[in-house]
């Protein structure tokens, strides 16, 4: 089993801020929702913890685990370039992401999909069956995880597959699983 969490709230969160590789560690809402996720998954023996190098991912997982995490980088949140940290309600979007024409280093969103889905094909040629592993990362990240599993939507909006705060979702690899890109 597969359980992808994103990262409990920070300030920036809780402002309605874009929040990018400039973000912020867990302020106490999101230390408390890793300590709910700690809960919820007591029972479980996780195999592997991976996150994205950004803090609140990493104090999320390790909060929620009370293991050490291995980062990836692959799993880095979505580069919002000049976007970063704008009120969501003052950021002109081109669909769901940063306008780049407006923002620079605003990310390719292909070549994030890109990113994350190698990531994952790299994890599902070891998986078995029985082995439970943590993904801890962003909107973004459980979005993109999401679309992997569940194949990309006609629109290409992969935050309708988000988390929100210190929440998870869960999936399994078919051994038929069709990659849309």
């Amino acid at each position: 089993m597969i359980y992808v969490i994103r990262h409990g709230e920070t300030d920036l969160n809780k402002e309605k801020r874009l929040q990018g590789r400039m973000g912020l560690p867990l302020n106490q809402v999101g230390i408390t929702q890793a300590e709910r996720l700690r809960e919820q998954l007591k029972d479980i023996r996780f195999d592997h913890v991976f996150s994205s190098p950004q803090e609140r991912a990493i104090q999320t997982a390790e909060i929620a685990t009370g293991r050490k995490v291995s980062i990836d980088s692959r799993l880095d949140v979505f580069d919002l370039g000049e976007a970063d940290h704008l009120k969501k309600s003052e950021v002109i979007f081109d669909g769901f992401i940063p306008d780049s024409n407006r923002y620079k280093g605003v990310e390719n969103i292909n070549s994030y999909v890109e990113r994350i889905f190698s990531f994952l094909r790299e994890i599902e040629v070891s998986y078995q069956p029985d082995m439970h592993i943590l993904l801890s990362g962003h909107r973004c990240t459980t979005g993109c995880i999401g679309a992997y599993f569940q194949g990309i939507p006609q629109d290409r909006n992969l935050l309708k597959y988000s988390s929100d705060n210190g929440q998870y979702k869960t999936y399994t690899f078919k051994k038929s699983t069709h990659h849309a890109q």
